[in-house]
């Protein structure tokens, strides 16, 4: 798969600046009714499909700064708001790497507080956070209490599904072969306590590291 160029960098600045201004303030009427509410990075071209079989490369530079914080600033305006509630809250930044694009701000209350609790693994071998590595970010970022966990790509023993959803008996066969191949790959296997599907058992593969901060 080839990568494409990021053209147009003040352009994406000012995207940027107009996502974080349209995302600041936490919805709490939103929130109060479905008890949840994240924030993504939805800045051309990292919040898109491709259409052209070609991947986008992560933010760099003064792009992924100027990302991070606005995600810092989102998460500082809702922990103002979900203060003022006078209610346990969950409210973290998930810092990804090397799939920056993927890092987003989450919050919960009520019946969901705990629902994110386990959506990351957290391994028996920790790291250790680097705040200097987000250069002048450095001081802001250090104001968190950062958690480890992996950041997977997860798939089960129901893949690849019935051939007959297919288009083609091709199209089927190929995506046999591909999900094969795949689990000859280093991963992690868990056992499902109850059946989800057809599925009895998913299958992580490591893609790199999430970050979990709070303040």
């Amino acid at each position: 798969m080839k990568t494409k160029k990021i053209r147009g960098h003040r352009r994406r600045w000012n995207d940027i600046d107009q996502w974080v201004e349209t995302h600041k303030n936490l919805d709490l009427d939103y929130l109060k009714e479905y008890q949840r509410d994240y924030v993504k990075i939805r800045v051309h071209p990292w919040s898109g499909i491709s259409l052209t079989n070609s991947q986008t490369p992560e933010p760099k530079g003064q792009t992924k700064t100027k990302i991070l914080s606005g995600l810092i600033e989102i998460y500082d305006t809702w922990k103002r708001e979900l203060d003022k509630l006078g209610e346990n809250y969950y409210l973290k930044i998930w810092l990804f790497e090397p799939r920056f694009a993927s890092s987003q701000v989450v919050c919960a209350i009520g019946d969901y507080l705990d629902f994110y609790e386990s959506t990351f693994f957290k391994p028996d071998q920790s790291k250790k956070f680097n705040p200097a590595k987000y250069g002048q970010l450095k001081d802001e970022i250090e104001n968190f209490n950062w958690e480890y966990s992996l950041d997977e790509d997860h798939f089960d023993n129901s893949e690849p599904g019935d051939p007959e959803l297919y288009a083609t008996l091709a199209d089927y066969e190929e995506d046999k072969r591909w999900f094969e191949k795949m689990l000859k790959k280093p991963h992690r296997k868990t056992k499902f306590k109850e059946p989800i599907g057809d599925a009895t058992e998913s299958y992580s593969f490591r893609k790199g590291d999430v970050w979990l901060g709070e303040k």
